[in-house]
């Protein structure tokens, strides 16, 4: 398991199809957004002091309530099963070897439920995609109360998919091709619109030309393969193809506003956390609709091509905050020292996204606690060899 991010990566990209590559490590149009991302962090140039007595050094912090050995969450990431068939099992297993908290995805592999059974009483937080159907909001919410969600994740910045050229260029789309939709179909509400729709008939029955054929016949056996049940029972009775439709139907919505929080907060008591972040006038709204923290975060770049980075982001947010709610930091991370440069800029947590994804491609669950533990080895060192004996000794005062 290479330590040394590029060779990481690189490892991963041999490990994974090209569509999967693609998918997991693309981001929006050139890419500038996701170099930004990580090329950003140069800019902030760690200042060490000497004499500081680090013999002993403590990371541990408390986030919503929530105990963590270090300021670390592993970020919500879609459609795991790209680079390992048990997906979200293998992370959950990790997770609750180190006991960092995860971030369970509306767009996972596995049920929020069987996740949930793998953390064990390891911390975890839902991230939800707002619907266009409520009545799937509502059901997800109450499902990640039943699992004992410590928080709700709110993604904002993802309400249209990004123009992914390298996804475009390839004709993927893994969602309809039934992956990374397992909270859909082990949704009640989802359910539900499936059976209308297998009811009323979808549709949407395009016979496909000579050439798109093969293409066509590879989706729908990827439907049946990915849904529940059986492969040969989904093709005959239509299940898999209705809920990929079903799915793209609901998948999210672009017409919220800031008082559309005020009904999220109506459905739950959870903390609610608003990811996506970028200028402190979103910020400020935040904090007017009393949200509990925010997550910093351009989506790894996958969103907006040419976005200020998200580290580039963050001073500003945190004067905005000023210490009244948590924030977290996304995208970007590829190290230690990375994760250091970003409290040191006020975050009071870092998320972790493609590295551990890129462990996982490699060896599991194994990968990603190894990818986890060189994280926060990292930061241990860094941290002593900056002359703070704690997480909350980082300050601006560290960077040059």
């Amino acid at each position: 398991m290479p330590t040394e991010p590029s060779e990481l990566a690189s490892a991963a990209q041999r490990a994974m199809s090209k569509e999967a590559w693609a998918y997991v490590d693309g981001g929006a149009g050139q890419q500038r957004t996701v170099a930004a991302n990580t090329s950003a962090f140069d800019h902030y140039r760690l200042v060490p002091r000497m004499l500081a007595n680090v013999e002993s050094r403590d990371l541990r912090t408390t986030l919503f309530g929530v105990d963590m050995p270090a300021p670390l969450m592993l970020a919500p990431v879609g459609v795991l099963e790209l680079a390992h068939p048990r997906a979200e099992h293998e992370v959950a297993a990790a997770a609750r070897a180190t006991g960092i908290p995860m971030m369970i995805s509306t767009q996972a592999s596995v049920p929020m439920e069987d996740v949930a059974r793998d953390l064990g009483d390891t911390p975890r937080l839902y991230q939800l995609y707002w619907s266009r159907d409520e009545s799937i909001v509502e059901s997800f919410v109450r499902r990640a109360e039943a699992i004992g969600s410590d928080a709700l994740v709110v993604t904002l910045d993802t309400h249209m998919l990004g123009w992914r050229t390298r996804d475009l260029d390839l004709g993927y789309l893994p969602f309809a091709r039934g992956l990374g939709i397992a909270q859909y179909t082990s949704d009640p509400a989802f359910r539900e619109l499936v059976a209308q729709r297998l009811t009323a008939g979808s549709g949407t029955d395009v016979r496909p030309g000579l050439r798109e054929i093969p293409s066509a016949l590879a989706a729908v056996a990827s439907m049946a393969r990915h849904h529940p049940g059986k492969a040969v029972d989904n093709l005959r009775s239509g299940h898999a193809r209705a809920a990929v439709e079903t799915f793209l139907d609901v998948f999210s919505r672009s017409d919220l506003i800031w008082d559309d929080l005020d009904r999220l907060r109506e459905m739950t008591d959870l903390p609610i956390v608003l990811k996506g972040l970028q200028a402190p006038e979103d910020a400020r709204r935040a904090l007017e609709h009393g949200v509990d923290g925010i997550i910093v975060s351009n989506h790894g770049g996958r969103q907006v091509d040419g976005a200020i980075a998200s580290i580039d982001a963050l001073p500003s947010i945190v004067d905005e905050i000023d210490g009244r709610i948590p924030v977290l930091f996304d995208s970007g991370i590829r190290s230690g020292a990375d994760i250091l440069k970003a409290l040191a800029l006020g975050a009071d947590a870092v998320l972790l996204g493609r590295p551990y994804v890129y462990g996982l491609a490699l060896a599991g669950a194994a990968g990603v606690q190894a990818v986890i533990e060189h994280m926060i080895a990292e930061l241990d060192l860094s941290l002593g060899l900056v002359g703070c004996r704690s997480v909350g000794e980082t300050g601006r005062e560290l960077l040059g």
